[in-house]
């Protein structure tokens, strides 16, 4: 039974969240956002939904700081799995080598910040301000200046995806019907996703697999389920910079989510008192990351690459092999 509820809770949030997608891009279009904004902040905000109820259900409901670390950081290991994938698919389009230089930015952000919370899952220092872990505030600080670098790269720069090939899919939809849709997902969302923290809960519990895999795997599969349809939604519209950007602000906003839930985590710091076994997830992350800025800068010096697709496999690769890791710890 426990499985069955997982399986309706993960097809309730991937449709609901796949309509916020299509929502905040009809936001952001009617309220002339560029396309990179769009998918650095509105549709990663979006999709990432699912990951703000789970953790905050595991966190506040469960009491289950490893199924809340698990599924954050799993997310964002996933999501570079989803763009890497897309990219081996459609290797012909050659989708890094259409991105903006300003995407380089965003990853190099989340890649501080996943080094940094794998030196707090490792050190697991005890010290706190105010409830407050240290390593979190230190977290904080780095995250509200990477974004204010990005906000300000991003102001400066000039959307190359305005003019893309095809008719836009939401161009048919209302402002107003937008704003509703909007909410009534949102709310959506918030039902599923607690439902999945609470049935994967479970399913760690009459498995035996522990909620270190499963937050670091399946529930993380699951949430991040939206990011790919989206993903997939962008590159069919040839949108290839709102697909990567709704990848890396997706994961951005997913630390966020982390550093959130240490203010309602009260014993200690969530990172101080999560397994250890998540600094694989963490440090894979890191790694998985430079391939993708590898892809980004790599672009903008070869034009003619016959072994364009090699990273993206390797990522793919290493990808599986840290899962296995985490399985076997």
């Amino acid at each position: 039974m426990v499985f069955l509820l997982f399986f309706i809770a993960a097809i309730f949030t991937v449709l609901s969240a796949i309509k916020l997608s299509t929502y905040a891009d009809v936001l952001s279009e009617r309220t002339s956002l560029g396309g990179m904004l769009v998918g650095t902040i509105f549709l990663a905000g979006a999709t990432s939904l699912p990951e703000v109820t789970t953790t905050l259900t595991a966190i506040v409901g469960l009491k289950n700081t490893d199924l809340a670390v698990g599924s954050v950081l799993g997310s964002n290991m996933f999501n570079l799995l989803i763009i890497a994938a897309f990219d081996l698919y459609y290797r012909k389009n050659q989708i890094f080598k259409s991105a903006s230089h300003s995407h380089v930015y965003t990853i190099s952000v989340g890649m501080l910040l996943s080094c940094l919370i794998f030196l707090a899952l490792t050190l697991k220092l005890p010290y706190s301000i105010l409830g407050i872990g240290f390593d979190t505030i230190i977290l904080i600080i780095i995250y509200a200046s990477g974004m204010y670098l990005i906000s300000k790269k991003v102001t400066n720069f000039e959307d190359e995806d305005e003019d893309k090939d095809g008719v836009s899919q939401t161009s048919a939809i209302s402002l107003k019907k937008a704003i509703i849709g909007f909410i009534i997902a949102a709310f959506v969302i918030l039902i599923s996703g607690s439902l999945l923290s609470i049935t994967g809960d479970r399913i760690a519990i009459v498995t035996g697999l522990g909620s270190s895999f499963v937050g670091s795997f399946l529930i993380a599969a699951s949430t991040s389920l939206p990011e790919a349809v989206a993903v997939l939604i962008a590159i069919q519209l040839r949108n290839y910079n709102l697909a990567i950007g709704s990848i890396l602000g997706s994961n951005l906003f997913n630390i966020l989510i982390l550093i959130g839930s240490d203010v309602f985590y009260r014993p200690a710091s969530i990172l101080s008192a999560a397994s250890s076994v998540h600094s694989i997830t963490a440090i894979a992350t890191f790694l998985l990351s430079v391939i993708i800025l590898y892809s980004l800068l790599r672009s903008k010096v070869q034009k003619n690459q016959t072994v364009y697709w090699l990273p993206s496999a390797v990522l793919i690769f290493f990808y599986f092999v840290s899962s296995f890791l985490i399985f076997i710890n």
